[in-house]
């Protein structure tokens, strides 16, 4: 990615940060330690995976994934565990320290836009909060995982199958069979997420 794409992207991930960050401070300690809607996480957890990944490096991520022996649940798992405060409070002073950061794993500043909005639901799904993004941003993440192969979290295999097109703006993307729905939808059926039922229409609802 080109530094003046760049430049467009980190802003957008800092706002989703503090727009979360905003969010957590409404929850009680009962719901930080509610399951997110990522099997197996609590928000709690969640929220400390944020932390581990604003702090990531690129020579941090590729150690730390030596010593994981390459098994990413490990990897996380690991990251969860040292950043995860002792109460609630704790965590969340941590996601504000990390919150201007630019830095993370070897990859495109994009896949931080995608982690900040997605782990964003995951965390807003179960507390029963709503955000509404900015189009930008959710035009910006849906592309970049509809480049980005599943191999390394994306999904250009789907992606490239069908024709995404939004029902809350102007945004089509690619050829193929119809996908429609909202662009955070449209998103998360790229993540791999469950969508709410009857969120998503077409013939390329069908094609996984």
């Amino acid at each position: 990615m080109s530094g003046k794409a760049a430049e467009l992207i980190w802003p957008l991930v800092h706002a989703e940060r503090q727009a979360l960050i905003a969010d957590l401070g409404t929850l009680d300690r009962a719901q930080w330690e509610r399951d997110s809607m990522l099997p197996g996480w609590s928000v709690h957890d969640v929220a400390a995976h944020l932390v581990d990944n604003a702090l990531t490096t690129k020579p941090g991520f590729l150690r730390c994934l030596l010593a994981a022996r390459f098994d990413f649940d490990r990897l996380n798992q690991r990251g969860i565990e040292a950043h995860r405060g002792a109460s609630p409070g704790q965590t969340l002073q941590r996601l504000r320290a990390v919150a201007y950061r630019t830095s993370g794993p070897p990859a495109a500043p994009a896949s931080r836009l995608v982690e900040e909005i997605v782990h964003g639901e995951d965390i807003r799904r179960a507390a029963g909060l709503e955000r509404s993004y900015p189009h930008r941003a959710l035009e910006l993440a849906i592309g970049y995982q509809a480049r980005t192969g599943q191999s390394i979290g994306g999904a250009s295999e789907l992606a490239r199958r069908l024709q995404l097109v939004s029902e809350d703006g102007n945004f089509v993307l690619g050829l193929g069979p119809q996908l429609r729905g909202a662009r955070l939808d449209l998103l998360l059926r790229l993540t791999g997420r469950a969508v709410r039922p009857g969120a998503l229409s077409g013939p390329g609802l069908a094609l996984r």
